[in-house]
């Protein structure tokens, strides 16, 4: 196989990491531009690449922490629930979502940010801690297969969060959230009367603005790389880690996005 065709290959993942780390496609895209840029400047980075994802996710990495706003340490004169959001920005929270959401080897994660295997352990653990700290919220499942909305309550609920209700259909959907508001969302793609889950978030959305997590066991329709694609994205079958990781992710940009409205505001 070419490289170029690789590195096309491991782009739309590579864009759904950026995302998640950065909270905005156009934010996330800006590095992953950057990135490709360094590559055709420096084609001799993949010469004897073992995994081209890989090594690209290690470029991105070294561009994003060469970047001091992104380290928590350097944001002194932050308020503190800044410092503490910006702490799982860092280097703790890329090993998580390399990890969870990315799902690279511990080995693999390892090498894309430099460190040992032990560190990034640590790393992780970190990451945990400040995942636990996170407010809890209201979240409101629609999923129509019943094994796995009972199997997303009992994980939702282990993380410290409400399950508000869980949805079927479009309409049930809709009407759960315009009663109970929840915080966040957790949606299915195809639902059990035939509708579909992002016309029921397109509905939800059109009322009131909440987090969005979608879940889909078809990544590549929406992983394009060409569109705008959902910024938060779970594969089934998941992993109860990537669950974690996603939807601190999630709740991470909605308080940090909060927080700037009320600075904004006063």
């Amino acid at each position: 196989m070419v490289i170029s065709q690789e590195v096309s290959a491991a782009l739309p993942s590579l864009r759904r990491y950026a995302r998640a780390l950065t909270g905005s496609q156009e934010s996330g895209d800006a590095y992953v531009v950057a990135a490709i840029e360094t590559l055709i400047k420096q084609p001799d980075l993949l010469e004897g690449a073992g995994d081209v994802r890989v090594e690209l996710f290690r470029i991105f990495s070294k561009i994003w922490n060469s970047v001091p706003a992104n380290q928590a340490a350097d944001q002194r004169d932050a308020l503190p629930i800044e410092r503490r959001l910006s702490q799982i920005a860092a280097m703790p929270r890329q090993a998580f979502l390399l990890v969870s959401l990315e799902a690279l080897t511990e080995e693999q994660a390892a090498y894309v940010l430099d460190v040992d295997v032990a560190e990034l352990r640590s790393l992780i653990e970190e990451c945990g801690r400040e995942v636990a700290d996170q407010i809890a919220t209201n979240v409101l499942i629609i999923e129509d297969e019943s094994l796995i909305a009972f199997d997303l309550q009992s994980l939702v609920e282990s993380l410290g969060h409400t399950v508000q209700g869980v949805a079927r259909t479009r309409t049930e959907a809709v009407n759960l959230a315009k009663k109970s508001k929840p915080g966040l969302v957790l949606a299915d793609i195809k639902l059990a009367d035939g509708s579909s889950g992002l016309d029921a978030v397109n509905d939800i959305l059109n009322a009131f603005e909440v987090p969005v997590i979608f879940i889909t066991a078809y990544p590549e329709r929406f992983l394009t790389g060409t569109r705008p694609e959902p910024a938060f994205l779970i594969t089934k079958p998941y992993q109860p880690a990537t669950v974690s990781a996603v939807l601190s992710q999630a709740l991470f940009f909605e308080q940090k996005a909060k927080r700037k409205a009320d600075q904004a505001a006063g």
